[in-house]
């Protein structure tokens, strides 16, 4: 593999301002939009509000599992997806589940679908759990939980490694689906097609492993690769473009440190940036930390000059990226919007090509980016 790129960019041209639409959310996660225009956006204590288009009204979605959500951590409500394929209006989302029985005090990923009736989730059911389940008192964090329709009927998720040191081995573990990236139709099953179908001790749904803490993804919309943001340690925080069965190589390689030690003379978690059979990012933040969540490309409709760029929300750095790709290469990255203040944890391209983004606060906003 090539060496992954570490470049900088400084931010030469004047930026379009970025607006309140919506604000008094209580930490939201994820965005998507409703044939109407309207917004279905997460709260992780558990709430799915419907926002109007302009930002204006709303409203609570009822329906949700309030009771099965573990909102400690990083843990909650997190991402949400539409569908409209077959006429009705397919809502998935992503939470952290609470086990039962002898689980009772453990958690692990779920993604369930509902069909949206109104302001109502109807006939809900849960179509895919991460296993294993892992109990708080080991680890809190690192769900994942980015949720893409894409490639035909298909529904991708991505699974964090539960990033303490005694769960995030797994990542690198078939029979794991810690630290994935998976794979299944729109309904649960497993796509026929799966790279690890009919190996032995392996999750079929798997479709990348030796992932952190990826919770970013989106597909180029000219050559229709999978690309993912994912979170490094300290420091190392990547950007990938995804191929079913390639193995990424966290924690047996990365280009960040363990919290806590010197980030200018540290060691790399696992001891090394590379080894064979393992795959690099396109490009990482290096020592920095970026904290890389919800990404979308911008498709020129508003922004031509950015058309075709990726575009990264950031925790750490209270900042987004845009990052100009040629081919599966980084040609530049540009910090913008730092100035806000905020933890962004999310970021769409509306119907209209503006950009929204979510800022991760107990009392978030939706901001509106447009010409």
């Amino acid at each position: 593999m090539e060496r992954a790129q570490e470049l900088v960019e400084a931010q030469a041209e004047p930026l379009p301002a970025a607006r309140t639409l919506h604000s008094g959310l209580d930490y939201p996660w994820g965005l998507d939009f409703l044939p109407d225009k309207s917004m279905l956006v997460t709260e992780r204590v558990g709430r799915l509000r419907r926002v109007s288009a302009d930002g204006i009204r709303s409203s609570t979605v009822s329906g949700t599992p309030t009771a099965r959500i573990q909102n400690a951590g990083h843990g909650g409500l997190l991402d949400v997806a539409v569908d409209t394929e077959g006429g009705d209006i397919w809502v998935y989302l992503s939470y952290a589940e609470w086990g039962t029985g002898d689980q009772r005090n453990h958690a692990g990923t779920a993604v369930a679908r509902a069909r949206l009736v109104g302001n109502d989730l109807r006939d809900f059911a849960v179509i895919f759990r991460a296993l294993p389940k892992y109990p708080l008192c080991i680890s809190k964090y690192h769900y994942g939980s980015r949720l893409l329709l894409a490639d035909g009927n298909k529904l991708f998720i991505t699974l964090g490694e539960g990033r303490s040191e005694a769960l995030r081995g797994q990542a690198q573990w078939l029979r794991s689906h810690l630290g994935k990236i998976v794979r299944i139709n729109r309904d649960g099953s497993v796509p026929n097609d799966n790279p690890f179908i009919g190996r032995e001790n392996a999750q079929p749904e798997s479709w990348t492993l030796g992932h952190r803490n990826p919770q970013g993804l989106a597909v180029h919309p000219a050559s229709g690769d999978l690309w993912s943001s994912e979170h490094g340690p300290q420091g190392g925080d990547e950007l990938n473009v995804i191929e079913q069965g390639r193995n990424y190589g966290w924690p047996r390689i990365s280009h960040g440190c363990e919290y806590g030690t010197p980030v200018d003379t540290c060691t790399v978690v696992g001891g090394s940036t590379s080894a064979p059979g393992l795959d690099q990012p396109v490009t990482h933040w290096g020592r920095v930390r970026i904290a890389p969540s919800g990404m979308t490309f911008c498709d020129g409709r508003m922004f031509s000059e950015w058309r075709n760029h990726l575009i990264l929300a950031c925790l750490g750095g209270k900042e987004l990226w845009r990052v100009v790709i040629n081919g599966r290469r980084v040609a530049s990255r540009t910090r913008m919007y730092a100035a806000t203040g905020e933890r962004f944890r999310h970021v769409r391209q509306a119907p209209d090509g503006a950009l929204l983004l979510l800022s991760d606060e107990n009392n978030g906003r939706i901001l509106r980016v447009a010409r």
